[in-house]
């Protein structure tokens, strides 16, 4: 099943960036379509069914903010 995502790509200096507004991936690119081609595998990679065999273990972890 295919399904569309919305992203958005721009050019800074000598390259294109690609962000897909609803999924955490992003890719570069000397072009504009390899920009687009690039995260494809990525994302679906990203989207795939879980396969680990053991569950993650969740940890906290403290981080300084506001710090000058």
């Amino acid at each position: 099943m295919k399904r569309p995502f919305a992203a958005t790509v721009w050019r800074e200096g000598n390259w294109y960036f690609f962000q897909c507004l609803e999924v955490d991936v992003a890719s570069q690119g000397e072009t504009e379509e390899e920009a687009l081609a690039n995260p494809k595998e990525a994302m679906e990679l990203h989207l795939a069914p879980s396969c680990a065999t053991r569950p993650p273990q969740v940890r906290t972890i403290k981080v300084e903010v506001g710090a000058a």
